[in-house]
């Protein structure tokens, strides 16, 4: 990593306390999905917000030279630059009970924490949002990009970038509700004194959208390899039977175009790699993490008695929205996304043969605005396309501060009536547990462990998920700065992982857990890992070893 030379400097991009969120974003972030995130991500969390009962005003986003910065935004004044001290706590005591709008979170922290509104919300995705969504998604993928006219594949891309800002929207609301019940049941968990890597191992095998892509390409391999088919490509596979071609069809059909190494239209689709599709029935295996039913019932021995009615119940609430919660991302942003990748890139090809654009891949480099318009309006010049590509991409070279702005003092939870005080510290839960809250250890080889068996193999260090998928060979350690989910396949063979940023609810996290292989999250120090070095995972001290 390089430091950002002097002109470019890391200004907060508003006022407040920012921090770096690197989990889905490395850097190098491109126009549209800055515009994307920026635009959803406040009017989502605002909801959900106010909705619950969160006496916060939003979670937003902003980007300051590709890096990603999310800052808390205070329920009253958080458009204004915050105080350097907080008022006397009697006065914090007074005006979180007087002021309307604390007295309407109030109320609707009551009506969250004990109606389980969530409920709702979990039968709605199952029964209709998520039904929808897939229709929606089906319905765009339908579009034949290749063959439709320059004016049809605008409106195609506008359709998709309007798709796309609904569905980040609801994207972050969702995660409103989902991690709530997850929060307070990991919450509770530590004020018994349990470990929190144990408290979310209770929670493993309640996610069956997280392993059904590696399932079904275990099956798949189950057929070849019945066969004694020599397989070296997808029509091979096809070729084998009637119900290996379906099943190759189905998982193309739902997954091919799903970005597949990482959260940006630069991203791949798996359509985009079929030698990855490859590989991944070649070595794929039914998953073998356990159901959490065991660290369950050893956790609640240590419960006091008195609470583990209330530990079952918390457990049983966060396992019925953990599926919600990882199946969310695929159907509202990946899926819609890699469509409008794909859409982007025929626009592309189509301009660079013009002479518009250099490369048909600077497509991507278009704002939104122009992107609506790429093939029947004006453009920058491609000089000045091109001059946003190599600007973006050195952005990857940029070491960028954790923290931008002043301190940002918060209300101690003693001032706030009971119901706010224990929905800010499910907010701090959640973002301490996700990996958002900026907080490190002292040794840059420590995270949170997940898994019961310490593991040694060879490390594969990547800085994007397509190097990791070019790299990673059966049995290795995959070192990476974080994982979508569509590192699925590559996690499937992968004998250990390690990242960067997240914690224990991190995607990394729950993949591990769901394919039952032991990983290190949150290893500030894992980029550092020299590629080919032989390490060794231990999830029970949280710890990699370099040897």
């Amino acid at each position: 990593m390089t430091t950002a030379p002097p002109s470019t400097a890391f200004d907060a991009p508003g006022p407040g306390q920012w921090t770096l969120d690197r989990s889905h974003f490395p850097g190098a972030t491109t126009p549209i999905t800055e515009w994307l995130i920026t635009d959803s991500m406040g009017a989502g969390m605002e909801r959900v917000f106010a909705d619950v009962g969160v006496p916060a005003d939003r979670i937003e986003a902003r980007f300051v030279h590709g890096f990603m910065y999310t800052r808390l935004v205070p329920l009253i004044g958080g458009d204004r630059p915050p105080p350097k001290r907080l008022p006397p706590a009697l006065v914090l005591k007074v005006a979180t009970r007087v002021h309307p709008a604390f007295r309407a979170r109030t109320k609707a922290a009551e009506r969250s924490l004990t109606a389980r509104a969530f409920v709702d919300v979990v039968r709605d995705w199952e029964q209709t949002t998520r039904p929808r969504l897939v229709a929606r998604n089906r319905e765009l993928q339908a579009v034949d990009v290749e063959t439709i006219d320059d004016a049809a594949l605008d409106a195609h891309v506008g359709d998709l970038l309007d798709q796309l800002l609904e569905n980040l929207t609801l994207h972050f609301e969702l995660h409103g509700h989902d991690l709530g019940p997850i929060a307070r049941y990991l919450h509770a968990a530590i004020g018994w004194g349990l470990d929190p890597s144990a408290a979310t191992d209770a929670l493993a095998g309640a996610s069956p959208s997280t392993a059904r892509p590696v399932v079904r390409l275990a099956e798949i391999r189950r057929i070849v390899e019945t066969s004694g088919a020599d397989v070296r490509t997808l029509d091979d596979v096809r070729a084998v039977s009637p119900e290996a071609a379906a099943l190759v069809d189905e998982h193309l059909e739902e997954y091919g175009n799903v970005l597949a190494t990482g959260y940006d239209i630069t991203a791949f689709t798996l359509a985009e790699m079929p030698g990855v599709l490859l590989s991944g029935i070649r070595t794929a295996e039914v998953p073998t993490g356990e159901d959490g039913a065991a660290t369950a019932a050893a956790l609640r021995a240590q419960v006091p008695p008195e609470a583990r009615v209330e530990f079952d119940e918390l457990l049983a609430d966060a396992r019925s929205v953990m599926d919600m919660r990882d199946d969310n991302g695929p159907q509202t942003v990946e899926w819609p996304t890699g469509l409008l990748r794909r859409a982007l890139m025929v626009a592309g090809r189509r301009l660079a043969d013009r002479g518009s654009l250099f490369e048909a891949d600077h497509a991507l480099e278009l704002t939104p605005q122009e992107a609506r318009t790429a093939l029947t309006g004006a453009l920058p010049s491609p000089d000045e396309i091109e001059e946003r590509s190599r600007t973006r991409l050195a952005q990857l070279g940029f070491d960028p501060p954790a923290l931008l702005g002043p301190d940002e003092p918060e209300p101690p939870l003693d001032v706030m009536p009971a119901p706010l005080a224990e929905m800010v510290a499910t907010v701090q839960t959640a973002l301490a547990h996700l990996g958002m809250d900026g907080a490190s250890t002292n040794d840059p080889y420590v995270g949170v462990g997940i898994g019961q068996e310490p593991y040694t193999g060879r490390a594969r260090t990547a800085d994007t998920a397509d190097e990791a998928i070019e790299k990673l060979e059966p049995g290795d350690v995959l070192v990476v700065r974080a994982t979508s989910p569509a590192f699925n396949a590559v996690l499937a063979v992968a004998g250990a992982v390690v990242t960067a940023n997240g914690g224990a609810l991190s995607h990394a996290a729950v993949l591990a857990r769901e394919l039952g292989i032991s990983a290190v999250v949150g290893a500030a120090g894992a980029p550092a890992i020299p590629d080919g070095a032989m390490v060794t995972v231990d999830p029970l001290a949280g710890r990699v070893s370099v040897s």
